[in-house]
């Protein structure tokens, strides 16, 4: 994206942000705060989109959304770099020459009170980044020609995995195991279960 166009599209969101009133500002950066520190499990552009039509605000979706990735990034982005709350303000004012005295200084705020535990949950976040397994497949298999080994017509098991990444993407992984080591693997998976059973 040429940088015309990316200052232009920055602009267009900070014009839509800056059209906030201050409360409604700070209402939608708080949703996104408390997801960011580990209180909440996303962020709902719905529930926030009926808050801001409560108030007689409209918004078209897709400008709420850019809106809540915005702010997302930045405050990610300022938690994973420790910044105070004025480099924070600093940053935001380099990236565009739109914004508004009233909606810097909700953010100043906001960041002033929530930016340490946002810090804290993203080294958290960091250091336990693994994926998550969201579903497994398996299938029964023979072999039946190969150039290097000698003991054909063995049963195998194949192993296709899902993991949602830390960045949110899903990927598949994929693995051959011989019928005991199948058999292994799924007592050590039963044990597993009964153990997070008890938590």
């Amino acid at each position: 994206m040429p940088v015309a166009e990316e200052s232009h599209g920055i602009n267009n969101v900070v014009d839509n942000i800056c059209g906030l009133p201050p409360d409604l500002l700070t209402e939608t950066c708080q949703h996104i705060l408390t997801y960011l520190q580990g209180q909440r499990s996303g962020v709902d552009p719905a529930e926030i989109s009926q808050i801001l039509q409560r108030a007689g605000v409209r918004l078209d979706h897709e400008a709420l959304e850019e809106i809540i990735r915005f702010l997302m990034v930045t405050f990610r982005s300022g938690g994973k770099s420790n910044l105070s709350a004025d480099d924070l303000v600093t940053k935001l004012e380099e990236s565009s020459n739109k914004w508004s005295k009233a909606s810097l200084q909700v953010l100043h705020r906001l960041w002033s009170e929530h930016g340490a535990v946002v810090h804290a949950q993203q080294e958290a976040r960091a250091m336990l980044s693994i994926g998550q397994l969201v579903d497994m497949e398996w299938k029964l298999g023979m072999s039946v020609s190969s150039d290097s080994c000698r003991s054909l017509n063995s049963p195998y098991v194949t192993l296709r995995l899902k993991i949602v990444e830390p960045s949110g993407q899903i990927c598949q992984r994929s693995f051959e195991m011989s019928v005991p080591q199948f058999q292994n693997f799924h007592k050590q998976f039963k044990e597993i279960a009964a153990v997070m059973e008890t938590l």
